[in-house]
């Protein structure tokens, strides 16, 4: 019963260190914007009807 009960604390200290460590490295993660190609944006032009 005791090799049970230290296996168990083993794995939920293993479960909770991986996740800190998850959440550590998606708090350090930079997100970036690609810039809209103008192209794009110039074929896109609003039609007026007058």
């Amino acid at each position: 019963m005791l090799i049970i009960s230290l296996v168990c604390v083993i794995v939920v200290i293993l479960v909770l260190g991986l996740t800190l460590m998850t959440i550590s490295k998606g708090y350090g993660y930079n997100h970036t914007i690609d810039p809209l190609p103008k192209d794009e944006n110039e074929k896109q032009k609003p039609e007026t009807n007058t």
